[in-house]
């Protein structure tokens, strides 16, 4: 291939559209978090009465919201429907997690997976009917249609078959239980990232929070029983100190529900996208005059 003068001019002038175009994108990454420098979620699973009895009164008290994965055959959403109803018309996230919480029973240690829900077992058109039917449940609970999932166990496969490809259109983003801080530009919306929480003290998740904000990224912090009732569980002293602590700092951090932080995701790296694409087809019109 022959490299000429106007080639040369060609490239430069190319690296320069994205110098400019591309670079303060980056620049401006660490206030990407709706005019935050991150963006905190937190997210409670399977639908236990201590999230109505001591989480959604803390959250109340300072104005804060949350994610609540229930299992739609919980029997404290069974009991207290009318509450979980009221949590929602105040902002909360209701999510996906399947009708009957299946895991995968293989694994050592798995000898309390229930045989009726082992996924090992399911097949694909068995989980992703559950979970569609979870779906139309939740919708009767509280009316809305935008919603996000959280994996069971973090699994994404009945038996050795993925099914994560079959629910994308059901769902803004699914819950994943990696423990790793990443920024906007790398999460995958079906794949979120998050901190299980088991027995850490105030200061251990604050330390948490700091650290999501020196990396400008997302942090979803993943509780179960708070002040009881499960068996992963954190103090509510801990999770008090917590929240008091993002209040007291919420002009660094954006908590607000997963479902709101993936559409915000969504928006951004459509934005983002659209612009470079814009600047590369205005070069392109510059260089080829």
């Amino acid at each position: 291939m022959k490299i000429t003068i106007q080639s040369i001019l060609k490239g430069i002038i190319l690296l320069c559209a994205l110098i400019i175009f591309v670079y303060p994108i980056h620049a401006q990454e660490k206030f990407m978090w709706n005019n935050k420098k991150c963006a905190v979620v937190l997210t409670y699973d399977d639908g236990l009465n201590v999230h109505l009895d001591n989480v959604l009164p803390a959250l109340d008290s300072l104005g804060l919201r949350g994610t609540f994965y229930i299992p739609a055959n919980s029997t404290c959403l069974r009991d207290r429907l009318a509450e979980w109803r009221v949590l929602a018309e105040k902002g909360n996230e209701i999510g996906n997690h399947t009708l009957f919480h299946p895991c995968d029973g293989r694994p050592a240690g798995r000898d309390w997976v229930n045989p009726n829900y082992d996924l090992a077992t399911y097949t694909i058109d068995r989980i992703v009917d559950e979970i569609k039917l979870a779906n139309t449940f939740l919708y009767a609970v509280d009316g809305k249609t935008d919603r996000t999932f959280a994996y069971t166990c973090g699994e994404k496969t009945a038996g050795d078959s993925l099914f994560v490809p079959l629910i994308k259109d059901d769902f803004i983003a699914a819950r994943n239980v990696n423990a790793i801080l990443q920024s906007i530009n790398e999460i995958n919306l079906f794949d979120i990232p998050s901190y299980l929480i088991n027995g850490e003290s105030g200061e251990e998740m604050i330390k948490l929070v700091k650290n999501a904000m020196e990396n400008n990224a997302l942090l979803v912090f993943l509780f179960h029983g708070v002040g009881g009732e499960h068996g992963i569980n954190v103090s509510l002293k801990a999770h008090n100190q917590l929240l008091h602590y993002l209040k007291e700092n919420e002009n660094n951090f954006w908590v607000a529900p997963l479902v709101e932080v993936a559409e915000y995701i969504n928006s951004v790296n459509t934005q983002i996208s659209n612009r470079i694409k814009s600047s590369l087809i205005s070069t392109g019109t510059v260089l080829y005059k």
